[in-house]
């Protein structure tokens, strides 16, 4: 699970349902919705709409931890 911490739908949160690590970026169910209109391949067919979520950028997300609270994963800095 991870919440959405920078962008047009910050504050939401959602599964994790795939990930592009070359390109850097997850597709969070709920989050980033876009529909694809496509045309009919044969004659007599209906065209489709297909609702989907875009990817987002991983930087813009943050793990949520075991009681919904946002985590900090990491080492920090000692001077």
């Amino acid at each position: 699970m991870v919440k959405v911490v920078t962008g047009a739908h910050k504050g939401k949160s959602g599964k994790v349902m795939q990930t592009f690590p070359k390109l850097n970026r997850v597709v969070v169910e709920g989050v980033a919705p876009a529909k694809r209109h496509l045309r009919t391949r044969k004659s007599g067919e209906k065209g489709q709409i297909i609702e989907f979520f875009m990817p987002i950028h991983a930087s813009n997300v943050q793990l949520l931890g075991e009681d919904g609270k946002t985590r900090r994963h990491g080492k920090r800095a000692t001077v």
